[in-house]
């Protein structure tokens, strides 16, 4: 079983992560904005990720500091789950629509954090969270995570299903990814013969 634990703590904010990436998509999750914690369900359900968070954050300034370090303790839990990338898929890819919308990722689990982020909101706010903090989540997840990520609303309309179809084609993008490949179990993907930060 592919499993971590982090706990992250700073002046801003404590969390604890569970995530198995073997898992069932089952979810228990807590981050003190509402929102936040809908997308995080896609993603675990989605993504077939177990995934436990609490998140004790300054939401008295804002969310800005819950919404990233969220993203970088769920990106670090799914590198440690990880370990040395041996067997995985590795790349990943989806399209989902979502009523009139149309969202697509792709990914590479590479070691070389970068995010391609192309998803334009009309309002500033979805429920009490800013929509600009969505792409700070994104990015320190990747960061920490330690992947290409290319992020892409196609069309739509209704800011929520951008949105949601993001999280939505993140997840599944992820679940082939991180599957286990039987023609190459016991190897690395990559004619380096690692992955991690190895250009």
């Amino acid at each position: 079983m592919r499993q971590a634990k982090v706990e992250r703590k700073t002046r801003e904010t404590e969390i604890a992560v569970e995530l198995n990436l073997d898992g069932s998509g089952s979810y228990d999750i807590e981050t003190g904005i509402g929102f936040l914690d809908h997308m995080l369900e896609q993603l675990s359900r989605h993504g077939l990720i177990d995934l436990t968070v609490r998140v004790q954050g300054d939401l008295h300034i804002d969310g800005h500091h819950t919404t990233e370090d969220t993203g970088l303790a769920i990106g670090q839990a799914l590198r440690q789950a990880l370990g040395d990338n041996r067997g995985i898929v590795r790349y990943g890819q989806a399209l989902i629509p979502m009523d009139e919308t149309l969202a697509r990722v792709a990914l590479d689990i590479s070691g070389r954090p970068y995010l391609i982020w192309r998803v334009d909101f009309s309002r500033p706010k979805l429920g009490e969270m800013d929509t600009e903090l969505f792409r700070e989540w994104f990015q320190a997840f990747a960061q920490a995570a330690g992947i290409t990520l290319h992020v892409d609303v196609l069309y739509g309309e209704n800011d929520h299903h951008k949105i949601e179809a993001s999280y939505k084609a993140l997840a599944r993008a992820l679940r082939q990814a991180v599957a286990i490949d039987p023609r190459q179990a016991e190897a690395v993907p990559s004619t380096k013969g690692v992955l991690g930060g190895t250009l």
